[in-house]
């Protein structure tokens, strides 16, 4: 399901001027605090007026200030999942699941509740009060309760920030079935290139109300110009589970190159997407010798970002795009430049379970 956004808001000292078309699946909106992600997705809500403004969501305008046409939130179909699940504390968890259904017409109702039950595994919950469950818990009901709006699009405001990393690896795999098996569109505010790299279709990059890149995640993640500091910069390529060999390691192929990586919970014949980090990246000349790094790409300089002090090179291989962040010293003792051929270096250990996920497909 399409969505067509066009907004001018001003407030205070922020003002805001974008638009954007995305395509099917999940839209994340991307940037650092302030940059207007939660704005954006208010205005779609309808719990924000713009100035000036238009909102599309597959084929069904639901706010145009030219035309003075705007619906109110409550007859929208938007189904919203907050950071903190927001559940309703003296409603079971069934009944947080059904509190969706009571704004949805009856002949719009077409996702079983026992499928959402089984997808989401909290059936053991049903009957629990929400201040009984885990914040991974409260949040898988809160996705199940949006889901049986059976909305037009999710809005997902950061709904994995307030979880520590284990409960955001429980939750993500969720996030793509829903993405890949259900087919449910999301809009998807996030600051977490991580969560950016596992579930995004298209990406939204904005900085101070505006749109500074737009396109799939590969592409604007692999951007030097709009890449984080630390391990926030990163490149993500796709890859196929060969097999699993006995000492520990899964195979994989991406671009006719092998990869190895601790082993992975994914059968063979698996595509998987994989994040790697641009400070887990070494570059050497040639192809290394006697070293106990498994992951070596060979690949072209394309460009070199000067980023205080370091150098955030991004290479052409055979798996797609790379970045690796080295100092100014290394760039020049290697005489990287773009046009060279230099082999990237990766550490199979260096991948967090956060950074392996299903590719879509």
């Amino acid at each position: 399901m399409s969505i067509s956004v066009s907004l001018r808001y001003r407030l205070a000292d922020f003002s805001m001027d974008l638009a954007f078309d995305a395509p099917d699946g999940v839209t994340v909106l991307f940037g650092p605090s302030g940059s207007g992600k939660s704005t954006v997705l208010n205005a779609v809500a309808g719990l924000l007026r713009p100035d000036n403004g238009r909102v599309e969501v597959g084929g069904t305008v639901l706010t145009d200030t030219a035309r003075r046409l705007f619906v109110p939130p409550h007859r929208r179909r938007l189904g919203v999942v907050f950071q903190d699940g927001r559940l309703f504390p003296h409603l079971s968890v069934r009944q947080n699941l059904r509190y969706g259904r009571w704004f949805t017409p009856t002949h719009t109702r077409r996702t079983p509740e026992s499928a959402v039950v089984e997808m989401l595994g909290i059936g053991a919950l049903l009957d629990r009060a929400p201040t009984t469950l885990s914040g991974g818990e409260r949040q898988r009901v809160a996705i199940g309760r949006a889901l049986l709006a059976d909305p037009r699009l999710i809005l997902a405001d950061e709904p994995l920030s307030a979880l520590d990393d284990d409960r955001k690896g429980e939750i993500l795999p969720y996030l793509e079935r829903l993405r890949d098996e259900w087919g449910v569109p999301m809009l998807y505010v996030s600051h977490s290139p991580a969560e950016v790299a596992r579930i995004a279709t298209t990406v939204v990059m904005l900085d101070a109300g505006r749109i500074t890149r737009i396109g799939p995640a590969a592409e604007v993640l692999a951007d030097p110009l709009t890449a984080g500091p630390g391990r926030e910069a990163g490149a993500v390529i796709e890859a196929q589970v060969i097999r699993h060999h006995d000492d520990g390691v899964t195979e994989l192929a991406a671009g006719g190159l092998p990869l190895f990586l601790p082993t992975l919970a994914a059968p063979p014949g698996a595509s998987l997407r994989l994040r790697i980090a641009a400070p887990d990246v070494m570059l050497a000349r040639g192809r290394p010798a006697e070293i106990s790094a498994l992951n070596i790409l060979p690949g072209t300089v394309e460009t070199l970002t000067d980023q205080r002090g370091q150098v955030l090179v991004r290479l052409s291989t055979p798996a797609g795009p790379v970045l690796s962040r080295i100092t100014r010293r290394s760039a020049t003792q290697l005489g990287i430049a773009p046009g060279e051929a230099v082999t990237a270096v990766v550490k199979s250990v260096s991948h967090a379970p956060a950074d392996v996920g299903r590719a879509h497909g």
